[in-house]
Parts: structure tokens; C-alpha cells; sequence
């Protein structure tokens, strides 16, 4: 392909035959040969390329230009960081491990984990401290037989009360003792019980919680959904052929917690939710520009997404054929949380209850330091890989570039000190739905479904795992040659 000048392909060829010859030496990859990986993916690749002046194809005029020029640089890690576009805003989540091997790992869900999924919270008088609470508790983990429950404070570690400068390293330990409080109206106060957890690999199921819940005439199926992982999809399939076999005419899906994952499954779920044609545009793709010139003149149907009937494994799709959808999000919604919403607006009812989402409307690739980029023939002296973001999506009417995230259509936060217990209609946000969706009347007439203190939520354990705030698109055929 074009993508490619000579000088990247000179780039290529040197940074395989050197390594090859340094791998016979000490069987490590100089950060030469790291650098050289990181510069041709990221000038093939990266989404913002055009934004990346040191990216321009014409920047250097040889290899050796270049070497000169990222041997500035102290690490990969670094140099790759000096390739990303606005990181504050724009670019918020490609990354670079050292590690692909636990890279694959966590896009199948296995992480190292000691089960306790939480948010981390500021104070309501003093924005320095923080607090964290826990949202909920996976199943067999060592969180789960230590009886950590949904819903419970925690404002240190090790004995040391959280903060803005510490909260990292605390929670970064394999084990750690978390000291429990009281919520006291977002300032917590300690109560004195401990609970000491450790980390181990954990395979997460996405599938937390799913029922249908019967109100007057109407069954409500109601699923809650973590992630968007495409070794689950059979078990989707068969949460919504239960739903069918129910009768099921409404649908609650819950994603507050849901911070992406595969595009593949994304399409799945929305076109299990509706009976859309398979003609219909799930969403598009939209590249750098030298990508999607090249696709829409070699391949262009890779560019657009259409509803399914089957899942990507060619088995019947269970589709309930809705014509409306409650969603709950919160600000942990992201990326294929968000493609989904997008995704189905333009066709049928979406009814946004919670926070507003996130703002990721990116979807990223894996690299490997190959000649094409594939895990095959992979770079034996080193385990570097990338996930860059290499697209983004926008759905069939053309809405994307949402940053500041989905705006709810019934606004309502969680309230830390009354969470409720997911799945029971008389939690909060399902609640919320559940009025909305007034069967008979208005059923579950709440007095007040406002929390009564608001605290700043600014991060959750998702930000701790690799990849867990990313959409990546899989069986993608990279237009390399």
C-alpha cells in the first residue's frame, strides 16, 4: 500500500534485521528497536496523525534522522508520549505496555484483581482527601469470601487516610488492608473495621446481573452489563433468548459501570435489542486521512457496520425487536457504552437515565512489532505492544466527536450513601426507569430519587486495569502490504 514510504519500510527492515542480531547477543530489544516500532506504527496508524507534526511522513529524511531524534527520549514509554495528541482532552487513552502477553489477557477480561470494583470519591469539605466505595464485588474472588459488600466506604489503606498525592500507590499493592467508614454526609469518618485483600488473576463475566421483573400487564427485562467482552457473546445471546421465551416488551439495560470493550460485541447488543434489517448502518468508521483514502479505494466496506442477525459466529441472534430502550449510565459509561446508545438513537427510543457518559467515541487497535503489525512473526527480543487509537466511530446519521460525553434525558447521580442493591426495583436509577416506563400509571412514584450530597466522583477501578476504559475493534484486516 502507499501508506508506507520507503524510509518506513527501511525503518521496518532495519528494526527486524537489528534486533534479530542483538537478540542473538543478550535476547533484549535496544530502545532503538522499541522506538523505531513505536515511530512506524504511530505514522501508519495513529488516528491524529495530521495533529503530530513529528508524524509527518516527510519529517525525516533517514533513519539514522530519526534514531538522532527519539534517543532524546529515556524510554519507550516516554517517546510514545510525545506522539499523542492533546492528552488532556482528545486523546485520553492510548497506550503502550511492555507486556503484550498481559495485554491479551485484559482484552479477554483477566486482569489481576482482588475482586472489589469501586469508585474513588473527594470529600464534600476537603477536595484533597479521598474516599472510595465500593460498587460492586466479583464473584469467587477474594473480596467476595472477605465479604465486601456494594455500597460500603472505605477511606484508607494500610492506615493511611487516601488522598490526592497517595491513592495511586496504595491501591496499586497486590495487598492491601482497607480501613472501612461511615458515610457521614461525604465526609467519611473511620469506624474501625479493616479488610485485608489480595490480588489474583480473575476472569471477569460481564453478565452481573440479568431478570425481568413483572409490572401489571408489562415484563421488564432488565440486564446489567459490564463489559463488552466478545467471549461472552454466546451467554448474551442466551440472556435474551430467556427474555424472549418471558415475553419480555421492555427492556432496562444497565451500563453505569460499563467502560467498553469489543465493537463486535456492540453491534451484537444492538442489534439484539432491535429488528433492524441487516441493510441498516449500525456506524461508521472514519480514519486518518491516508487510512480512509485507502479504504474507501481498496475496501470500503470495512469503513461501515451493519445491524446483525447472527452473532460473528454465524449462530441466530435472539432479537427482541424493540422499539424503545432504557439506558442507565453514569460517567463510567464509555466507549462501546456509548456506541451502543449512538448507535441505536437514529432508529428507536433511547431513554438516558443517570449521569452523562463519558466522551469516548475512539476505538483502538493491537500493534506488535512485526512487519504487518499481526502477532504472528511478532519481535522474539521484546514484548512491547501498542493499543493507539486508530478510529472513530460515528453513527448512521453522522454524530460523533461527542468529548464532554451523552447527556442523560433523566438526570439523576448515584448517591453514595444510599446506593441500594442492583437488580432491586427499588434502586435508584432502575427505579428511575421503571417510573418512566409507568405501567398502569406511575409505578415506584418516589418522593425524592435526588441524592442528598453531592461528592465529586473522578476515578474507578477501571482506571487501574489495562485497557479498561478502551473500545478495540477485532478481526480487523490492517491495510498493509
Amino acid at each position: 500500500m502507499k501508506l508506507f514510504k520507503s524510509l518506513f519500510i527501511i525503518i521496518a527492515s532495519i528494526g527486524i534485521l537489528s534486533s534479530c542480531a542483538e537478540d542473538n547477543d543478550d535476547q533484549f530489544a535496544s530502545d532503538r528497536i522499541v522506538k523505531n516500532f513505536i515511530y512506524r506504527g504511530m505514522n501508519t496508524f495513529y488516528l491524529y496523525k495530521s495533529n503530530v507534526d513529528v508524524l509527518d511522513n516527510d519529517r525525516f529524511a533517514t533513519t539514522a534522522e530519526l534514531e538522532n531524534y527519539h534517543s532524546q527520549f529515556d524510554s519507550p514509554e516516554s517517546f510514545f508520549e510525545s506522539l499523542i495528541f492533546d492528552r488532556e482532552r482528545t486523546d485520553r487513552f492510548s497506550i503502550i505496555v511492555s507486556d503484550y502477553v498481559a495485554l491479551e489477557q485484559a482484552l479477554s477480561g483477566n486482569t489481576l484483581n482482588n475482586g472489589m470494583e469501586f469508585g474513588l470519591v473527594r470529600y464534600r469539605d476537603n477536595q484533597s482527601q479521598v474516599f472510595g466505595y465500593v460498587r460492586y464485588v466479583l464473584p469467587n474472588s477474594d473480596a467476595d469470601n472477605k465479604g465486601v459488600e456494594r455500597g460500603q466506604i472505605f477511606n484508607a489503606i494500610d492506615g493511611i487516610q487516601l488522598n490526592d498525592t497517595n491513592f495511586r500507590t496504595l491501591i496499586a499493592q497486590n495487598t492491601y488492608t482497607i480501613g472501612l467508614a461511615d458515610f457521614n454526609g461525604g465526609n467519611p469518618v473511620a469506624n474501625g473495621d479493616e479488610i485485608t485483600l489480595s490480588k489474583s488473576q480473575l476472569q471477569e463475566d460481564p453478565i452481573l446481573v440479568s431478570k425481568v421483573i413483572t409490572q401489571g400487564n408489562a415484563k421488564i427485562g432488565y440486564l446489567l452489563y459490564n463489559s463488552f467482552l466478545r467471549q461472552y457473546d454466546d451467554d448474551l445471546n442466551a440472556v435474551f433468548a430467556d427474555f424472549k421465551a418471558q415475553g419480555v416488551t421492555n427492556l432496562v439495560l444497565d451500563l453505569r459501570y460499563n467502560s467498553g470493550g469489543s465493537v463486535n460485541t456492540a453491534i451484537t447488543l444492538g442489534s439484539l435489542i432491535t429488528n433492524n434489517p441487516t441493510t441498516d448502518v449500525y456506524s461508521r468508521e472514519q480514519w486518518n486521512p491516508e487510512v480512509q483514502e485507502f479504504l474507501q479505494n481498496n475496501n470500503p466496506d470495512q469503513l461501515t457496520n451493519f445491524f446483525r442477525n447472527t452473532t460473528f459466529d454465524g449462530d441466530n441472534l435472539n432479537r427482541l425487536g424493540l422499539n424503545k430502550v432504557h439506558i442507565i449510565t453514569t460517567s463510567s459509561s464509555a466507549s462501546a457504552s456509548e456506541l451502543v446508545i449512538n448507535a441505536l438513537d437514529p432508529y428507536i427510543n433511547v431513554v438516558q437515565v443517570g449521569d452523562d457518559t463519558a466522551g469516548k467515541f475512539q476505538a483502538s487497535i493491537t500493534l506488535y512489532d512485526s512487519e504487518d503489525f499481526g502477532r504472528s512473526g511478532a519481535n522474539t527480543s521484546h514484548r512491547y505492544a501498542m493499543q493507539p487509537l486508530v478510529l472513530k466511530s460515528l453513527n448512521s446519521i453522522g454524530n460523533t466527536d461527542y468529548f464532554d460525553g451523552l447527556a442523560p434525558d433523566i438526570a439523576l447521580r448515584e448517591d453514595f450513601g444510599n446506593l441500594g442493591i442492583l437488580g432491586d426495583p427499588n434502586e435508584p436509577l432502575l427505579r428511575a426507569c421503571l417510573n418512566d416506563i409507568s405501567i398502569n400509571g406511575s409505578i415506584w412514584r418516589p418522593t425524592d430519587i435526588s441524592p442528598s450530597v453531592y461528592n465529586i466522583e473522578f476515578m474507578d477501578s477501571n482506571d487501574f486495569k489495562p485497557l479498561g476504559n478502551e473500545m478495540w475493534k477485532e478481526d480487523t484486516t490492517l491495510p498493509i502490504k
